[in-house]
């Protein structure tokens, strides 16, 4: 085997390990890291949870004590360049410079304008042989939350709605039916949905789907974080008995009128309510990924303004005949899907 292919082994395990971490290190990265001191793996950790030990302080804690004095003859493989700075925890570079590591392979460099090559220059100016770009693009992807976060200064937005099969995402509502949820996907593919929640900070809505659907928003068909709940209601229009306001779960409610703490919900005024404005507060409440449910309204402002990064559209063989167009997307699905009755469609800005 070839030192690449050596290299690209231990990196994809520095991936594996570090994607274990998913949301409860956000708004940080997933970081993983392994020490290999003549071809064995002598320590392995992963970033586990906000503001906890980093990958590397992991790795190195789990080395063998009577093995940590031989640290300057062994490689550190991690999949984000180290910090450099001090943030909840110290920097990660002084770690290696300490132990004199032999070799330092980097996946990718961080983003941060804190870090972003200051570790890998001082790690080759102390004499540390540094090696950066391993399954750089799979280490991209993995933090991409992270990278727009850092780079674009807003969270990273999935869109996701499901439509019929002649493209309505909702019935014209009327008394008989003004609030009740109307299901268009497969309840095998409502759990998908759960699922994808459990992978995001934040969940955005407007106030309309609160009054018609009445909905929890939360992942309780699977294990995991609940996202925090953002709606958009300018003017407080909201039936106050919803479940968002009596479940006991965090809320924020993006208006036009007051600032204000009760209970579950904080009432946040922002003077201009536009999805850039709404990304800008979400940005400065270190949010790095919101996953945006509708309806229709709140969606397409979102692709109108080109302030989106993913899209996915379950489209099932339901028909409505009438009622409430889904948005439109263009272009050609990156993925195409069936899952259970229905057909998923993935999008890539």
């Amino acid at each position: 085997m070839t030192q690449i292919e050596k290299d690209n082994l231990y990196m994809q395990r520095c991936l594996d390990l570090a994607s274990l971490a998913g949301v409860n290190v956000s708004p940080n990265p997933m970081v993983g890291a392994i020490i290999v001191l003549e071809e064995e793996i002598i320590g392995e950790g992963y970033h586990q949870f906000f503001g906890g030990p980093h990958a590397e302080v992991n790795a190195v804690n789990n080395v063998p004590t009577e093995i940590i004095k031989r640290l300057n003859l062994a490689t550190i493989y991690v999949s984000l360049e180290p910090c450099a700075h001090t943030g909840k925890t110290p920097p990660c570079v002084d770690l290696i410079l300490k132990h004199k590591f032999k070799r330092v392979v980097i996946g990718c460099k961080d983003p941060n304008p804190l870090v972003s090559g200051k570790s890998i220059e001082l790690m080759k100016n102390s004499g540390i042989e540094v090696s950066v770009g391993i399954l750089e693009k799979e280490c991209i992807k993995l933090n991409k939350r992270f990278f727009t976060y850092q780079i674009k200064k807003r969270p990273y937005v999935i869109l996701k709605w499901a439509q019929t099969k002649d493209g309505y995402i909702d019935v014209n509502r009327d008394e008989e039916n003004e609030r009740k949820i109307n299901w268009i996907s497969h309840p095998d593919t409502q759990s998908i949905v759960h699922h994808w929640r459990s992978k995001e900070q934040a969940i955005l809505v407007g106030w309309k789907t609160i009054e018609h659907d009445n909905p929890s928003l939360t992942v309780r068909e699977v294990k995991g974080l609940n996202p925090l709940r953002i709606i958009i209601d300018s003017n407080l229009n909201m039936p106050k008995d919803s479940k968002v306001f009596t479940d006991g779960d965090k809320t924020v409610i993006i208006n036009k009128i007051k600032n204000e703490e009760s209970g579950n919900v904080s009432f946040v005024k922002l003077n201009q309510i536009t999805t850039r404005t709404i990304l800008t507060y979400l940005y400065e409440l270190e949010i790095s990924s919101v996953f945006v449910e509708g309806g229709s309204g709140t969606l397409q402002h979102f692709l109108l303004d080109g302030l989106w990064d993913e899209a996915r559209i379950i489209q099932s063989q339901n028909k409505f005949e009438d009622g409430v167009k889904a948005p439109k997307i263009n272009g050609i699905p990156s993925k195409t899907y069936t899952f259970a009755e229905d057909q998923l469609f993935h999008y890539f800005k």
